[in-house]
């Protein structure tokens, strides 16, 4: 009586798929959009929409693409195999840039404190540092100021005072979150930054609640969950920390909406 045959695939141990490294077309960063995409849309629901507002969305996504491209490009040593998405998306981003500028000049103000954010990130790329704190809240403070830039585009104006406080709380949710990812996933294992996490969400729920009790209270959610999950969930996974992170932007969404 002859023995089955052995399945191969049953006696080799299977080897971990390895990810297989970004081309610069896609970014992984899925975390980003929400960053890209809250600003501009908070702006211009403050002010009122125009059809600008589409081309400054076109504008800003592809240019991220861009810079998301430049950055790949000037990690791996400039490789040729990474430019051609550098010089598609590059391409498309300046397009759109000059038919936006042409139908709104007033823009050009703004490109002194976005060059110099750009270029000091594109710097840390080329430091291979692009997830180091510094870099993360360059890219931030440049998204925030998206807020300013899409309640210009609008024929009514917007109380400065009402405009510069939603671009702050905008700036200091998304700022909050580099220290509660982080001690989620890169730097789990590491208790300061749990600390930094915690500390900085007080202050910001203290400092919401001078400006709106309502701010305070999602301040204060905020920081709860600061607490809460990192010492309840110490290994939790990149989906359902993404998920807590999209309900938590769509909340501070509304309330800024609200009551700013």
């Amino acid at each position: 009586m002859t023995a089955p045959p052995t399945s191969v695939t049953a006696t080799v141990p299977r080897t971990p798929r390895r990810r297989r490294p970004s081309q610069g077309w896609v970014p992984r960063q899925h975390g980003a959009w929400a960053m890209l995409v809250v600003p501009p849309v908070v702006g211009a629901t403050m002010a009122g929409w125009t059809w600008r507002h589409a081309l400054l969305m076109a504008a800003w996504l592809v240019g991220y693409l861009a810079y998301h491209a430049a950055g790949i490009w000037l990690r791996s040593g400039r490789r040729a195999r990474y430019v051609r998405p550098v010089l598609v998306y590059g391409g498309a981003g300046v397009v759109l840039l000059a038919a936006l500028v042409a139908s709104a000049p007033r823009l050009l103000l703004w490109s002194p404190a976005f060059a110099v954010l750009l270029g000091v990130s594109l710097v840390a790329s080329l430091r291979r540092a692009d997830r180091s704190w510094w870099n993360d809240t360059v890219t931030i403070l440049a998204a925030a100021l998206l807020t300013p830039v899409a309640a210009g585009l609008s024929t009514s104006v917007v109380a400065p005072g009402r405009l510069w406080t939603a671009t702050a709380v905008l700036a200091a949710y998304f700022l909050g979150t580099v220290p509660y990812v982080k001690c989620l996933i890169r730097d789990r294992d590491d208790p300061r930054v749990r600390r930094v996490s915690v500390v900085y969400h007080v202050v910001v729920a203290v400092l919401g609640a001078l400006v709106d009790p309502v701010l305070g209270a999602v301040g204060a959610l905020l920081a709860l969950r600061a607490v809460v999950v990192p010492w309840r969930w110490p290994r939790l996974r990149p989906g359902p920390i993404g998920a807590g992170e999209v309900l938590a932007t769509m909340v501070v969404t509304v309330a800024v909406l609200l009551r700013v």
